[in-house]
């Protein structure tokens, strides 16, 4: 049984961990590539990149990478922890993972920060999202948020009633 709950926990820690990555690469591509080109329509990326360093001001790819970096950093320690036994839910570990889902929202907005007001500052616009995959982001942190309980409570047995006691 153990080796059951066991491979129960690292497959939910590795299912967990592929949510978290294909989160982190669409917050990447959103950042670095959709949000510039829906921002300034007609340039490609290098002309967008360019006009900004020529106005001073730097879209910045590392910091954006190493911040969203985190998230899947935290899973791959869940996995790994998993596979040592450390971890033997995968209910536990699906809530876990699960809030890291629901915290790439703010993760997201943090790390598009500079890079938005970098476009704003060199072309004179909005610094917010102008294209939507920060839309498909933020309903992925919604729907971990509302997951969780649900993955708190799959699989419990319901309490069950004592017999009345004789009077």
């Amino acid at each position: 049984m153990v080796g059951t709950s066991r491979t129960r926990t690292v497959v939910t820690a590795l299912g967990g961990t592929a949510l978290i990555v294909a989160y982190a690469v669409v917050a990447a591509v959103q950042i670095l590539v959709w949000n510039p080109l829906a921002a300034i329509p007609g340039q490609d990326l290098a002309q967008i990149r360019s006009a900004a360093e020529a106005a001073g001001e730097h879209l910045a790819v590392m910091p954006v990478l190493i911040f969203l970096g985190i998230g899947p950093a935290i899973a791959a320690v869940v996995v790994v922890l998993a596979a040592r036994g450390v971890f033997t839910d995968a209910r536990t570990v699906a809530v876990f993972l699960l809030g890291v889902v629901a915290a790439g929202a703010p993760a997201y907005f943090m790390a598009s920060f500079g890079p938005g007001m970098a476009l704003a500052d060199a072309f004179l616009i909005s610094g917010g999202d102008h294209a939507a995959g920060s839309a498909v982001l933020y309903v992925a942190s919604a729907l971990a948020i509302a997951a969780m309980p649900v993955a708190a409570l799959a699989g419990r047995s319901r309490p069950r009633a004592m017999p009345a006691q004789p009077s």
